[in-house]
Parts: C-alpha cells; structure tokens; sequence
C-alpha cells in the first residue's frame, strides 16, 4: 500500500468519526429540547398525543450517543432517518425547500443519517476497537 492510499483512508476514518459526532450532537442538542414541557403541549398541534413527547426525545439523544461513540452507528442511522420523515413529512409537511416552515436542514440530517447507516460508522469508533460487536451492528 502506498503512502497515498494509507493518508486516504486515514482521512475518511477521520471524516466518519467528524460526520459521526456532528450529527450525534444536532440530536442530542435538539433531543434535549423535547424533554421541556412545552414540547409535550405543542404535539396535539403536530397530530400527536402529549405522551409522545419522551418516547421523541428518547429517539433522538440516545441515537446521538451512539454515533458519537460509534456503537450501533447502522442502527442509529436508521432510527434517526426515520425521525428525520416523521419531521420532514408529519411536522413540517414538506411546505418548502427554504424559508419558513423550509425542510433543508432535515433533508441534510436525513442525508447524513442514511449515509452512516449505510456505510458504517469507520474505523475510528468504539464498535470497531471492541471487534466482537458483529458486522451488521457497527
């Protein structure tokens, strides 16, 4: 292997472990927020019952945390996707690309969601140092 090929590599651990622990903080930040009361009272507005409001919070700190530390970064991914529909599609009901009520930050989150859960988390987490996590859950 060349030296060339090893700085490639390096560099896309580096830029998984960057993608990883961006998106783990936007949904532990945002995740945190819900646990505040008045996002239990704005849910009956966005269709939902009040009792949603743990099990939302829930869905999004605790994926969060494993992409940072980059154990069930798959199955994270794949979560935080489909919290990222219920919020393109449910809550914003996909009114416009920008502006008020503008879904791009969702679409980039659902982007980034979908492309850890596909291609992993990289060499460069916790899944990978412990190695006797299978394949299918890094």
């Amino acid at each position: 292997m060349t030296s060339a090929e090893i700085r490639e590599k390096i560099l896309n651990d580096v830029v998984f472990m960057g993608l990883r622990s961006s998106i783990g903080v936007i949904f532990i930040l945002h995740g945190m927020m819900k646990f505040n009361p008045g996002f239990a009272n704005a849910l009956p507005n966005m269709g939902l019952p009040p009792e949603m409001q743990i099990p939302i919070a829930l869905a999004e700190v605790v994926p969060g945390v494993l992409m940072i530390i980059g154990v069930l970064s798959r199955l994270s991914g794949a979560l935080l996707s489909i919290v990222m529909l219920g919020a393109i599609f449910m809550v914003k009901r996909a009114q416009s690309m920008t502006g008020d009520g503008g879904v791009e930050f969702d679409v980039i989150l659902l982007a980034a969601s979908l492309a850890i859960m596909i291609a992993g988390p990289g060499r460069i987490s916790l899944a990978q140092a412990i190695k006797k996590i299978p394949r299918c859950l890094h």
